[in-house]
């Protein structure tokens, strides 16, 4: 003995939200809420099952009568329209005639769900795809947790880094970083000037007006050699008052005295600090990397402390370029010398 149950059609859309009810002459009468989300635009109700799927097996169900004498046979179709969203079926012949189509997505369930915007809602309680959602939405809450970690932790990393680098009281890098900046235009074989640059007198604001004032001066000091440098250029504070310049490309004599004899004239003009005048100068030593053969990092250095000390011998406000006669030192010993100019205003 059989018995028919009589479901409503918000019933059967509840427990199979993807069903699609044909007519004998293959029409769909009726489809589930969720197989109709899928097409917004386009009532799928009226029209032919095979006009809006495409079945790719069994291959006798890809014409209306052999669809429905597929009775219980297990549907693998498309969408014939993009996006062509692949299904799994199950078809029943039904007793009133026509056929009953239960779809789901099978495996390709999560990447639908992305795709059209579906909620658990949009599948019957029961279905294993719930629980697959619930999984998927654990694993992107994982994941997006994990990113945020990530990104605090780089964000962590990349603030350490850039303290590392950077001298605390003035904002400018400092000698780790120079250190960095220059073994790696050395390793790229790009040519650069280099000014070691030490003040004048600075002592004397530090004995006169307190180590306040002198650290206002040097944050002053700062901003005067970073506004008188461009962007690409390196601007280090490497000890209590010595700062050095690294100019990427600049390696003309004429031009790096130029530029250091402008920021001996700013440095000149009196800082003020709580209504006094604070007075600095600058010597100022320089060298090019076009002046080795191999560039080595501590020789560059020593050889603009050398022309540094060399300004500092000749009095304030003075610059001193490094030559080859400095090279020549090196080899002949301590009786080679090097070009020194001086402010005009020294006094």
């Amino acid at each position: 003995m059989t018995e028919s149950i009589g479901l409503s059609p918000t019933a059967v859309g509840r427990l199979m939200p993807m069903h699609v009810l044909l007519a004998p002459d293959g029409r769909i009468r009726r489809v589930g809420p969720t197989l109709q989300k899928l097409r917004p635009r386009k009532l799928m109700t009226g029209h032919g099952f095979l006009d809006l799927f495409e079945v790719r097996r069994p291959r006798d169900a890809r014409k209306i009568e052999g669809l429905m004498q597929a009775a219980r046979a297990r549907l693998h179709l498309t969408f014939r329209h993009p996006p062509c969203t692949a299904f799994k079926g199950l078809i029943v012949g039904l007793r009133q005639e026509g056929a009953l189509i239960n779809l789901s997505f099978g495996i390709g369930a999560a990447e639908a769900v992305a795709q059209y915007g579906l909620t658990i809602g949009d599948f019957a309680p029961t279905d294993l795809t719930v629980e697959m959602l619930y999984l998927v939405e654990a694993k992107m809450a994982v994941m997006d947790e994990t990113r945020k970690l990530n990104q605090r932790l780089q964000s962590a990393r990349v603030a350490a880094e850039e303290q590392a680098f950077t001298d605390t009281l003035t904002g400018l890098k400092n000698r780790r970083a120079m250190e960095h900046v220059l073994g790696r235009l050395i390793e790229q074989d790009r040519p650069f000037g280099l000014m070691h640059l030490d003040l004048d007198y600075f002592k004397m604001v530090n004995d006169s007006l307190g180590h306040a004032a002198g650290d206002h001066v040097l944050q002053k000091v700062a901003g005067i050699l970073v506004g008188e440098t461009r962007r690409e250029d390196t601007v280090a504070r490497i000890g209590g008052d010595e700062f050095v310049i690294i100019s990427k490309g600049t390696v003309d004599a004429t031009e790096m005295d130029i530029i250091a004899r402008r920021i001996i004239r700013r440095l000149e003009a009196p800082i003020s600090y709580d209504g006094r005048p604070c007075r600095v100068s600058a010597s100022i030593g320089i060298t090019a990397s076009t002046l080795y053969g191999r560039p080595d990092p501590k020789l560059i250095l020593h050889d603009a402390d050398m022309a540094l000390y060399a300004s500092k011998r000749a009095g304030r406000a003075c610059v001193t370029m490094t030559d080859t006669v400095l090279k020549e030192r090196r080899r002949s010993g301590p009786t080679a010398s090097s070009s020194t100019s001086c402010h005009p205003d020294t006094t």
